[in-house]
């Protein structure tokens, strides 16, 4: 029996990709109007994501293979410019993940170029 395809989606600093085949990743852009979305009624929610042109609603086969994984994150040891990492320290919490998702944007953006 042949294995469903496993939709690969990861989350990346609460942003999702889409894992490509090659492995890259692609950014998920995220066009949804929440406060139109907000001032719906359930009923007329659904009744729009019935309707919905751009893609029906996911079934229940399709949502088994979906697959959400944080990809591995690995220590290592860093040198940086005291003045680069003294303005990521004064972002505030969260500033090896600011680094991390800076870094992770230069490599997509050199893969794309190729």
């Amino acid at each position: 029996m042949k294995r469903p395809e496993v939709v690969r989606t990861v989350l990346v600093d609460g942003r999702l990709y889409l894992r490509n085949a090659d492995e890259t990743l692609t950014p998920l852009r995220n066009e949804t109007d929440y406060a139109r979305l907000d001032a719906l009624s359930p009923a007329e929610n659904e009744s729009i994501a019935d309707n919905d042109i751009e893609g029906a609603p996911m079934s229940d086969e399709e949502w088994a293979r979906v697959e959400i994984r944080q990809p591995v994150k690995k220590p290592v040891g860093l040198k940086l410019d005291d003045d680069v990492l003294s303005w990521f320290k004064s972002q505030g919490r969260g500033y090896q993940t600011h680094i991390n998702a800076v870094l992770r944007r230069y490599v997509e953006a050199r893969r794309k170029a190729g």
